[in-house]
C-alpha cells in the first residue's frame, strides 16, 4: 500500500482508537510545525474543525500522517 514506512497519529484516540476528551486539533498542530519551518507535502485539514490530515516526512523521506478523525 506504501512503498515506506509510514508513521501515523491520530488526534483526538487514544491507543485504542477510543475518543479522548481533550487533544489538540490536527490545524493547531499543523501550524506549529510551519512556524518551527517543517514543510508540509499535504494538506488537507483546510475546515475551521472537525476531521482533517496533512502529511510531513522525517529526515530520511519516511511519510509521517497526522490524520484527524472527528
Amino acid at each position: 500500500m506504501f512503498n515506506k514506512n509510514m508513521l501515523t497519529f491520530n488526534p483526538g484516540w487514544d491507543q485504542s482508537a477510543k475518543n479522548v476528551e481533550e487533544f489538540t486539533d490536527v490545524r493547531q498542530l499543523r501550524d506549529e510545525l510551519i512556524r518551527h519551518g517543517i514543510k508540509i507535502i499535504s494538506d488537507d485539514a483546510k475546515q475551521g474543525s472537525g476531521p482533517g490530515s496533512f502529511l510531513i516526512e522525517d529526515p530520511d523521506g519516511n511519510p509521517i500522517l497526522v490524520d484527524q478523525h472527528r
